[in-house]
């Protein structure tokens, strides 16, 4: 009986009718968070898996940033001075020599000591911290001579006024000059250059190639002076130790902690002056950083979803309100109200679906420029973030679409021609 009222040329063009007219902002909203979300998982699954093969093996893995954690050294344990709660406390090179002579189960123990000076050659000069090192110290930390040779026993025996480079710093002082064999000036005084390194690149805001090593005797005697010696004893800012195998590393933990305290004359009950670090405590602290970032970046995904979603709802309805004689006539030739409901739950989905697809895609190509831009970060695709955010979208489209569709389903024929 409507469909008769409503005449033949008056009748709306189901096929291409009044469409659902989303504005940019809503329909970016959407894609901005499904991109978010999507590059922010990338990211959170890598860190995981990163986790999961170092703790799980003792070999270099695929993953860069796994690599880069082994690159620092091989079953390496590092002590440093000072520790959280306690007051000023220094590392001893005299606790160097007690820890190389005392400890068992380990395959290299080296020192260093660090401040900065200037350095010249020609016209060029830069300002950088200079690492006085034991000879071990290179072998211990995984360094690799690219051109020449690594500090030697008779260099430190000498006090010899040579020096090792890394890439990067070689690259800034001679340009396309061969290093070894020229001298440059560190501290006003001559040092040859005798090795420069193979680049290790860097991890976080650390950058192993601009890196400067001199002998340690060198340079506790003609570099730095008193300002390497505290309590008349010369001191060291770090000591290096390579376990001898995996299983070695939390022994060599507890013999070095239980010879320093002694050394020390630190109590049972007293804190220690020092820190004892590994490869994992290490990966630890990058996954406490990337577990933030996943967090602050999901709440930003989460909001931008939200807001898109929103956006969605608002102009649904209006189109329910738009398209009334659509709705009307084809309830009146026999659509029922799952019909109309299902119509624009499907609407309301492939938007979120379309948005979706396109955030998956500026999501993969963030998460992938994010990573080639630093090397603390990792992405990583995997089927689980797919399944995933596609799922979610979907949600986003049925939760923001139901209202709108269930308002559709229930007006009844008769209200087209009261709204007309």
């Amino acid at each position: 009986q409507y469909a008769s009222v409503v005449g033949k040329r008056d009748r709306p063009k189901l096929a291409s009718g009044n469409r659902t007219q989303v504005t940019p902002a809503e329909f970016g909203a959407v894609t901005m968070g499904f991109a978010a979300h999507f590059g922010t998982w990338s990211v959170s699954e890598a860190d995981k898996t990163i986790t999961y093969q170092i703790e799980r093996s003792s070999y270099p893995t695929a993953n860069r940033i796994a690599k880069e954690v082994q690159g620092i050294g091989s079953n390496l344990v590092s002590i440093i001075p000072g520790k959280r709660g306690v007051g000023e406390a220094y590392l001893y090179y005299a606790d160097y020599q007690a820890l190389s002579v005392n400890l068992t189960k380990t395959a290299g123990i080296g020192a260093a000591y660090t401040d900065n000076t200037d350095l010249v050659y020609g016209s060029k000069s830069v300002h950088i911290d200079v690492k006085s090192i034991t000879p071990a110290y290179g072998r211990v930390r995984a360094y690799v001579v690219d051109h020449g040779r690594f500090i030697l026993q008779a260099d430190s025996v000498r006090r010899s006024q040579v020096v090792v480079l890394g890439s990067e710093i070689a690259k800034d002082l001679f340009g396309g000059l061969e290093p070894v064999g020229r001298t440059l000036i560190i501290n006003n005084l001559p040092f040859e250059v005798v090795g420069t390194l193979r680049s290790k690149g860097a991890l976080g805001i650390a950058d192993a190639d601009q890196i400067v090593f001199v002998p340690l005797e060198t340079g506790y005697e003609l570099l730095f002076g008193t300002a390497a010696m505290q309590n008349e004893q010369w001191v060291v800012d770090e000591i290096v130790i390579s376990a001898a195998s995996p299983d070695a590393v939390n022994p060599v933990i507890g013999q070095a902690t239980r010879w320093l305290r002694s050394r020390h004359q630190l109590g049972a009950g007293e804190p220690a002056d020092f820190t004892v670090l590994n490869q994992k405590d290490l990966l630890t602290s990058v996954n406490t950083i990337t577990t933030t970032l996943t967090l602050f970046l999901g709440a930003i995904a989460g909001i931008s979803l939200l807001v898109g979603g929103i956006g969605i709802m608002n102009i649904m309805l209006v189109s329910v309100s738009e398209r009334t004689r659509e709705i009307g006539l084809r309830k009146a030739v026999g659509a029922t109200s799952r019909t109309i409901l299902l119509q624009f739950l499907v609407e309301t989905m492939m938007l979120s679906l379309i948005g979706g697809i396109i955030g998956a895609g500026l999501g993969w190509g963030g998460a992938l420029i994010a990573a080639s831009a630093s090397n603390l970060i990792q992405a990583q695709i995997t089927p689980a973030s797919i399944l995933l955010a596609f799922a979610f979208t979907s949600a986003v489209g049925i939760f923001f679409g139901l209202y709108p569709a269930y308002r559709a389903s229930r007006l009844r024929p008769i209200e087209p021609l009261r709204y007309e």
